[in-house]
């Protein structure tokens, strides 16, 4: 059985940057096989991951013959899974192997299931980008560390589940998005936002335009990266004035002003006495400070939570 303490594992970045680097990758070769098969969603809902009680999987994609297909991570037998909806069935161990392997290993999957699709063959939103097919420079695999991992993204996939309810505006689901790496839950203000600047890194100006169209509030979980610990996050677009000084909970919760968002080091939050009390004060508190500075219409976009 797994303890309440497990449930919040550590979390630190040393121990496991590498992995944490070929699994991005690993899952941006899924995702982008999403994003080639769904029809075009409002702000790319449509090429997203979500969480399961295994890993993360693409969900039902639709094949142009009629046929369906799943793509499912499973980080507990570490297998790479495709269901077809016929029957069809394959995979491979998920383990140590350089990202150009793994881009080989699932294409052959696809074609032995008559499955061909094709995709963009280089990462978006990572810094130095090389070809997925190309790349032998991210090989690494901790069986326990993506463990560690997907066991803090189920618990914020709960707890953002449970702060998404009390919204009848616009929402969109919890999911993973595997450009930046990350699970989040978006609110919309129902009004139209500014054209954004964009440069991301390997990442088009207009789909980025796309992803912040409306005026919104968005909160989720970020593992780290760059030197950066892992850590919840909360921010607006277009950030109305004074939003960097707002008081917002718990007290371990700060600005930061490079990366232009709130955040609540995952730390904190695990040795937290109460750690969902902590991340829920931290989503509420974010989002009264950006609806009221952006002077949203509460009284028409919110209800009183179960």
């Amino acid at each position: 059985m797994i303890t309440a303490q497990e449930r919040w594992p550590d979390l630190k970045q040393a121990a496991w940057s590498d992995t944490q680097q070929t699994l991005h990758l690993w899952t941006q070769i899924a995702g982008k096989i999403r994003l080639q098969l769904e029809p075009q969603v409002n702000h790319w809902w449509n090429v997203t991951l979500y969480v399961t009680p295994r890993g993360l999987t693409t969900s039902m994609m639709p094949y142009r013959d009629g046929r369906f297909f799943e793509i499912a991570f499973d980080f507990l037998a570490h297998e790479l899974r495709i269901d077809g909806c016929d029957g069809e069935r394959a995979g491979f161990a998920l383990e140590p192997m350089t990202v150009a392997e793994f881009y080989r290993r699932i294409f052959a999957a696809l074609r032995d299931l008559n499955f061909d699709v094709r995709i963009h063959g280089k990462p978006n939103e990572v810094q130095d980008a090389i070809p997925f097919a190309e790349d032998t420079v991210h090989r690494s695999y901790d069986r326990a560390a993506v463990e560690r991992f997907w066991r803090v993204l189920l618990q914020a996939d709960r707890l953002f589940k449970q702060f998404r309810c009390g919204f009848t505006g616009k929402a969109s689901p919890v999911h993973f998005f595997w450009g930046s790496f990350d699970l989040a839950t978006t609110r919309f203000s129902g009004r139209a936002a500014p054209p954004h600047p964009g440069g991301f890194p390997n990442m088009p100006d207009a789909a980025t335009r796309e992803a912040y169209s409306h005026e919104e509030y968005s909160a989720g979980f970020w593992p780290g990266g760059s030197g950066m610990e892992a850590a919840f996050y909360a921010y607006t677009y277009p950030e109305p004035d004074g939003y960097p000084e707002a008081r917002v909970a718990p007290e371990e919760a700060a600005w930061s002003a490079q990366l232009k968002e709130f955040l609540l080091p995952y730390a904190a939050v695990r040795t937290s006495s109460d750690p969902d009390g902590a991340v829920l004060a931290f989503l509420k508190s974010t989002y009264n400070a950006a609806a009221e500075l952006a002077r949203w219409d509460r009284p028409a976009l919110e209800r009183k939570a179960p």
